[in-house]
């Protein structure tokens, strides 16, 4: 059903009563969860960041939706693959678990941090793009998924939420080839799409109360938002979030990508909207990725590529001054054009293929994104 439930919530003090409201609107957290279930909930943790950076799902909005889960009497687990070029093995978890702040949120939920590394290559016959997917074995195996995802924008897709998030159902250096052989955005949203319905979250709920705005989806700037969002549809989850931010849809490729296959919704008049006003959603001067180019900009590009992509693209460049050498850009590039020398990252810029994994894999904020000529003149 095409329904989205939202909440004011100013802040992460009152997130689980404002949860506990959000759930008690779609019919209480027995409609998602029974007794003898396992449920796996899924949240983004893109990185071992901490939670006030608003990279990863806030630990109060798991930690509350942990505890709506085991009051049903369902057996509840957290798991994630982080971002490209982790290797997906116990001491990254730890890491991630540790900085997110998911280990309070375990042990106020009481549910179990899974450490199960494994994966098992799931059969998905009616996806349109992609027909099978390797997906982690607490994931494949779970009877049901919670997906608790973050509001952040994209320097790849624009925009990163319910959709995007089960991206993280890949174990990590499995990731890059995704980017590798799929670096148009339109195919990468299309794979996206099908993985998200291959996962099939029984329930998508949104932090955004502080989102991420700028070149994120790690590197960019926390942006309080202020509201939770909850809804069985992870696309219509995504919908009123492209609203949120004030993108518009032609900029979004997994809601073009969704219209071109007749999925809905993929516009906000297709959506009820229950707990707010439509006119409220958008956030005033909500600052889009550079890599958003304009209307203008969108069609001369796809005009172009791949003759002038380099002209008409955002590159990433390397700040010598910040870069330590750490490699985590190298192994996150799913083309391998970035070598380590003498201790700073050099990118080979005429076989990047503008995935920007790198800018967002980046622990140091040490790549930036750096306009050409010709993308001011169409971004103007």
């Amino acid at each position: 059903m095409n329904i989205v439930y939202a909440i004011p919530c100013p802040d992460y003090g009152p997130a689980e009563e404002k949860i506990n409201e959000l759930l008690a609107m779609m019919g209480g957290m027995g409609q998602f969860a029974a007794a003898g279930e396992r449920i796996v909930l899924k949240p983004n943790l893109l990185t071992a960041a901490q939670p006030d950076h608003a990279a990863t799902t806030h630990p109060a909005v798991v930690a509350a939706a942990g505890k709506l889960v085991k009051q049903t009497g369902a057996a509840a687990a957290l798991i994630d693959s982080p971002g490209s070029g982790f290797p997906h093995n116990e001491k990254t978890l730890r890491k991630v678990y540790a900085a997110c702040g998911m280990n309070d949120a375990a042990a106020q939920a009481g549910i179990e941090l899974s450490f199960d590394i494994t994966s098992q290559v799931v059969s998905f016959p009616q996806g349109v793009l992609m027909k099978r997917f390797d997906i982690l074995t607490p994931l494949a195996q779970a009877d049901g998924v919670i997906n608790l995802c973050k509001l952040k924008t994209h320097g790849f897709l624009g925009m990163t939420g319910a959709v995007k998030n089960s991206f993280g159902a890949i174990p990590g250096r499995d990731k890059p080839g995704f980017h590798a052989k799929l670096h148009d955005p339109a195919r990468f949203a299309a794979m996206c799409l099908d993985l998200s319905a291959c996962v099939a979250p029984r329930l998508s709920i949104m932090d955004a109360v502080v989102g991420m705005e700028g070149n994120g989806p790690h590197n960019g700037s926390p942006r309080q938002i202020g509201l939770l969002l909850a809804s069985t549809s992870p696309l219509a989850l995504d919908v009123v979030a492209t609203e949120i931010i004030g993108m518009k849809r032609e900029q979004n490729p997994l809601l073009m990508e969704a219209a071109r296959r007749g999925w809905t919704p993929t516009r906000l008049d297709e959506i009820e909207l229950i707990g707010l006003e439509k006119e409220k959603l958008r956030v005033s001067g909500f600052k889009l990725p550079m890599t958003v180019l304009s209307s203008a900009g969108s069609v001369a590009l796809r005009l172009f590529t791949p003759i002038f992509k380099q002209a008409f693209s955002v590159r990433p460049q390397i700040l010598a001054e910040k870069c330590v050498g750490c490699g985590a850009c190298r192994d996150a590039c799913p083309v391998q054009v970035i070598t380590i020398e003498q201790r700073v990252a050099q990118i080979r810029q005429r076989d990047c293929i503008r995935c920007y994994c790198c800018h967002e894999m980046c622990p140091h904020n040490a790549i930036v994104l750096q306009e050409s000529a010709l993308y001011r003149l169409l971004h103007r």
